[in-house]
């Protein structure tokens, strides 16, 4: 019996394109189609259809236009995260709208990229978003945390259930990544290495039971710990 082990091949990653305007799915379509690690397994022209085709293939990742006829991404991007299939949202949109971002990212989304980006830096988030993290668009974190925290609170800032169980130090890193800060910016700023950083992150994401990233800024937003400046 051989000692050696054997590579099994990775499963591409199987993605559903929601968009209103068949060019940009040609677009998308086409890069794809030259990758080994990604696949379309179905293109919808509105949130209900997205939510059909992610059912019927069982899609990894969904890449989600915002502004569609019918059901719009935001609905069809809490369809998705909130039932059984696990996808994970990727919104793609021209970020002529901050009401409808915040949507995106209350309703589940775990990615956020504007349509003027690299077709190939696009195809990066992807994979970035289907490997479990979180990617918002290089230049826009700070803008959309600055906006986010700017806005008048409609109602009295409730801190995080869980927001008591943390530590000084994981409420410190919260506050952070809260702001926008990279693991090798937390680093930085908190004089420890990126692999500590990391591991800070983690546990904040199972002590919280946060999705993603996205979700901790938003708990950190919500929970008074990044105010405006």
């Amino acid at each position: 019996m051989s000692s050696s082990t054997a590579t099994v091949p990775t499963r591409p990653v199987r993605i559903v394109l929601a968009d209103d305007q068949p060019l940009v799915r040609t677009a998308l379509s086409m890069v794809i189609a030259e990758t080994t690690d990604l696949v379309v397994t179905g293109e919808a022209a509105d949130g209900a259809e997205a939510v059909r085709l992610v059912e019927e293939t069982g899609a990894d990742v969904v890449v989600m236009d915002l502004r569609m006829p019918g059901t719009d991404g935001i609905e069809a991007t809490r369809l998705i995260t909130e039932g059984p299939t696990g996808a994970r949202v990727v919104v793609l949109t021209t970020f002529d709208d901050d009401d409808h971002v915040y949507g995106a990212l209350h309703a589940g989304a775990s990615g956020f990229l504007v349509k003027d980006m690299a077709l190939d830096d696009i195809l990066t988030a992807v994979r970035v978003v289907a490997s479990g993290d979180a990617l918002i668009a290089p230049g826009v974190t700070r803008r959309l945390i600055k906006d986010f925290t700017d806005r008048p609170r409609p109602v009295p800032v409730v801190p995080h259930p869980r927001i008591e169980g943390i530590t000084d130090r994981e409420r410190e890193v919260l506050t952070l990544v809260g702001r926008g800060l990279s693991n090798t910016e937390l680093a930085g700023a908190l004089h420890i290495s990126i692999a500590t950083a990391k591991t800070y992150v983690t546990r904040l994401l199972a002590k919280l039971d946060a999705r993603d990233r996205v979700q901790l800024v938003i708990i950190a937003y919500e929970s008074g710990l990044v105010s405006a400046s």
